[in-house]
């Protein structure tokens, strides 16, 4: 019986020079892409627009105001974890860009404004950004790195 992999040679990845950073072995891609910051950017904007209007009374005074305040309080977290590429903090974003979306499709259906759709589009086009493989490979679990102590 032949010894496994006597006459084989290892496997080989030819598409990596393609997908990683020059220099950089096999699952270790640093650093954080431009669209991954103007995303986080975008959203910790539109969290800022929400709060304040929900300070204003725009989304009234009743529960619908406080959840906004949650909703904003969610996105601004998850957008400072995304920023040091943390997984939960783009769970956060990537949950908070799919649902955006849908909300501004479901006011535009109701609503017939543009302002909705656009918008509502650039934020799908965000969902799918963030789905990439390239985006997942850079970020880190709280696992990989050692507590401070």
């Amino acid at each position: 019986m032949p010894e496994p992999n006597s006459n084989n040679r290892p496997a080989e990845d030819l598409g990596f020079r393609s997908r990683h950073l020059p220099g950089t072995p096999a699952g270790e891609a640093k650093g954080m892409l431009p669209g991954m910051a103007a995303i986080g950017m975008f959203l910790l904007l539109i969290a800022m627009l929400n709060a304040f209007a929900a300070i204003r009374d725009v989304f009234g005074t009743g529960i619908a105001r406080y959840g906004i305040f949650g909703v904003c309080t969610l996105f601004a977290v998850g957008v400072f974890g995304f920023l040091r590429l943390r997984r939960w903090g783009w769970a956060l974003v990537t949950a908070g860009c799919l649902v955006m979306a849908s909300g501004d499709g479901y006011l535009f259906s109701r609503n017939h404004v543009g302002f909705f759709m656009v918008r509502g589009l650039l934020e799908l086009c965000f969902f799918l950004y963030l789905v990439r493989t390239e985006v997942r490979e850079r970020l880190h679990s709280s696992l990989d790195q050692p507590a401070v102590q």
